[in-house]
């Protein structure tokens, strides 16, 4: 059992007992530090006293059921801290074992986001973290009930005054949520040293790796940037099927062109985040890998940048070392 259900089940636990919630807050992780990690650019805006009260709160919300229809799921259900804030699943279960239709992403530096959601529907995080909230296959719960629920409990009528100056509101759980998610960094790996000159931080073949995802393998034309993302949406011919693509980017959209294209995940601690792909149809970083090498997957709407990649075997090994060393 992840780590996000195991303080989900203790939540249960310490209602059914009746045990203090000082008590059941002293069982959750520690917030992050607020300081930008190594290979990440300064926040902007930058962390401030605001946003800390704010992340305090939101960590308890994160990781609370009381926010699902039947209190059995909690946002830490789908996004385990031990997995990049993801899971190991294609696809996720919320309230009454109901299944996902999207792979669950990292949350790792959302901060930097300017698209949310595989399709982008959503534009800002305090949009994105209310979603799953009120969606019937993950938590199932209107907000105006979480917002009650909220209200009811003595605890975090206190915590919504701390934090905001005010008692439990929409806006103010959207960005207590968005506030605790911002505070997920992924920096400072072995990649970022040795970009900073430290040159024993790469081994041989993580440092081929490296050299191949600039190079022959033109990985960095979509994973850009010092989050390995261009943020932008791409149809690399995942979720075909008989050459015609899911509506994926175009459900938002509505235009034609953007059938298929779903957004650039990041590729920071992408080695804890298996299975890959929207869908969760690849289960490991090798498939990943000889997916790509083929040139995707063939439908009317493929990224003109996809084509198939001169790739020996000791490439795809180097590679698949350098993808892990950005999850150290």
């Amino acid at each position: 059992m992840g780590f996000g259900l195991v303080l989900v089940v203790t939540a249960l636990v310490g209602r059914a007992l009746g045990v203090h919630q000082d008590e059941t807050r002293a069982r959750l992780p520690p917030l992050p530090a607020a300081r930008t990690p190594l290979g990440l650019p300064a926040r902007d805006p930058p962390f401030d006293a605001d946003e800390e009260r704010a992340a305090v709160l939101g960590l308890r919300l994160f990781f609370d059921p009381l926010l699902s229809s039947d209190r059995s799921v909690a946002c830490a259900s789908c996004h385990d801290p031990n997995k990049a804030f993801a899971d190991s699943l294609s696809f996720s279960s919320g309230v009454a074992g109901r299944r996902t239709t999207r792979n669950t992403p990292s949350l790792h530096n959302r901060a930097y986001g300017r698209h949310f959601m595989w399709d982008g529907r959503a534009s800002s995080l305090e949009q994105q973290v209310l979603l799953p909230i009120e969606n019937p296959l993950e938590m199932d719960l209107a907000l105006e009930q979480a917002v009650a629920r909220l209200e009811a409990d003595a605890s975090y009528r206190a915590d919504f005054e701390r934090a905001f100056g005010s008692g439990p509101r929409r806006e103010l759980l959207a960005r207590a949520l968005a506030a605790y998610v911002r505070r997920q960094l992924s920096g400072d790996s072995p990649v970022d040293r040795f970009r900073a000159g430290d040159s024993e931080a790469l081994s041989d073949e993580e440092r081929a790796g490296l050299w191949f995802y600039e190079s022959r393998g033109g990985c960095w034309r979509c994973h850009s940037g010092p989050n390995f993302s261009d943020e932008d949406f791409h149809n690399t011919g995942v979720g075909a099927r008989d050459g015609v693509a899911e509506e994926g980017r175009a459900a938002v959209s509505g235009r034609a062109e953007d059938r298929g294209r779903f957004k650039t995940p990041t590729l920071r601690g992408v080695g804890l985040t298996a299975p890959y792909m929207h869908d969760g149809s690849l289960a490991s970083l090798e498939d990943v890998i000889e997916f790509y090498r083929v040139g995707g997957k063939p439908n009317a709407q493929l990224d003109p940048e996809l084509a198939p990649i001169e790739m020996s075997a000791d490439d795809a090994r180097h590679l698949v070392a350098f993808l892990r060393a950005l999850s150290r």
